[in-house]
This record gives C-alpha cells, structure tokens and sequence, in this order.
C-alpha cells in the first residue's frame, strides 16, 4: 500500500472515510478483497506470497492499513510487514497496546507505517520513530515516508477528499485513487531510487509492465459501525481486472 488518504471524525455520522491505493510488483500472487475463511470478520484483500494484508477490517470495528517505507538504504527486515495488518485484525488488543507491542519488535521489518482503530481510537505508528500516537480529529495522507509529508501525490489526493467529506461517494473517492498525472520534476522528493523511478512513482495511481497499483479501495464507516468496501484490482500498464464491493 503506498498511498492512503482517511478522515478521522470520531462522532460524526461517518466517522471513518479511507481512500487507498496499493502498488506493488504484479508478478507478487494476491487474493482481491473478500471474507477469509481462516479469520472469521475479517474482510481484506491477501498477499498470497506471505499470507498477510495491506488493508482490511476486522471483528468489533477494527480497521488496518500499512505503507511501506521508501528508502533504499535501510536495512530489510525478516518478516513480511503485512502480518502487522493481519494480526491487529484478527487479535484482541486494544489500539494502543497494539502499538507499543509492534514498535517493540519493529526492528524484525523492513521500514513501514502503520494505522490500526477501532470505533473510538486511529493510532500511527512509524517504524523510525520511538513511539506510537493517537490520532486527532483531522484528514490525513499518508504515502512512503511519514504521516503527512507533502509529496505531491499525497498533497493532492488528501485535498480531493477533503472536498469530497460532505457527501463521499465511492466512484469519486475511485476517481481521485485513479489520478495518473505525473507531478512536475521540481516538486519531486529524492528517496534515493533515481529520477525515473522518482517520475514513475509520482503519480497516484502507477501504471507500467513490472510495477504498478494492484488495487485501489474505498472504506466508508458510519456511526453504526457499518462498513461499505468498494475494491478495483488492476493487472499490467493498469488494466482493469474486477471490482468487489462489501457491506459489513
């Protein structure tokens, strides 16, 4: 998952609005969004290679997403970031010591970011960082480096939801997740990877043969605790490949 954009409004009648974009290689098996047989309540897409998740949902209003963190230079962990998604989701922890029990341990993987809630909390958790927060009310963006940082592709993305918060439909939130524009050279961070790749991975959603956004996902919570999952998968240069739409 490398671009998440979510509204926090604890309260409100949609208290949770995600809008999420995975990019990932395509040759890396996956199982779009559904119910896992093995976790009863849980709802998610499958990375099929390690068994973990990118995002998803779970018993009691769990809610989980991760990004993985874009340096070349860090060293790279023995486990599959995804089990962090897939745990929080099928366990029983609450938010906090969810947290304070994977920053722990956080060494064991590859730099990642980390949101897990439920209906009351939203915690981050950033794998550089010493120690996890509680999220307040706000919109947030969240791509390959920390929660926020202004990368242009988050910029624009976080704005679009915001405008969209009076009245969030899934097709539109799909339709700011489908934004292909490339952003200008100058405005492009330096991670590390090349300016090619700095081009590529620029946009919010990435097409090319290798690599690109597998799927894109609209998550709309409301006070009930009713959630509403709408999934587009994509193959090769963004071909699309099917769509999945939840109600739990």
């Amino acid at each position: 998952m490398c671009l998440i954009v979510f509204a926090w409004r604890p309260g409100h009648a949609l208290p949770l609005i995600v809008a999420a974009n995975r990019d990932e290689f395509h040759a890396r098996p996956t199982q779009a969004l559904a119910a896992w047989e093995d976790a009863p309540g849980v709802y998610a897409g499958r990375d099929l290679e390690a068994g973990g998740t990118w995002l998803g949902v779970g018993p009691g209003g769990r809610f989980a997403a991760l990004t993985n963190i874009r340096d070349p230079r860090q060293p790279l962990g023995p486990r599959s970031r995804g089990e962090l998604v897939a745990a929080y989701l099928r366990g029983e922890l609450a938010v906090e010591a969810y947290l304070d029990q994977v920053a722990s341990r956080s060494a064991q993987y590859s730099g990642f970011n980390l949101l897990v809630g439920d209906a009351e909390q939203l915690g981050y958790l950033h794998a550089h960082e010493p120690a996890p927060r509680l999220l307040e009310p706000g919109v947030y963006g969240l791509s390959n480096a920390g929660l926020d940082t202004p990368w242009p592709k988050l910029v624009k993305t976080r704005e679009g939801l915001a405008r969209l918060l009076d009245d969030p439909d899934p097709r539109q939130l799909l339709g700011l997740l489908a934004d292909g524009e490339p952003a200008a050279d100058a405005e492009l961070p330096d991670t590390g990877v090349g300016l090619a790749t700095e081009r590529l991975l620029s946009s919010a959603f990435i097409a090319s043969q290798n690599y690109g956004t597998r799927a894109s996902t609209v998550l709309i919570v409301d006070k009930q605790g009713r959630r509403r999952m709408v999934e587009r998968s994509f193959g090769p240069f963004g071909g699309h490949l099917g769509e999945v739409e939840l109600t739990t």
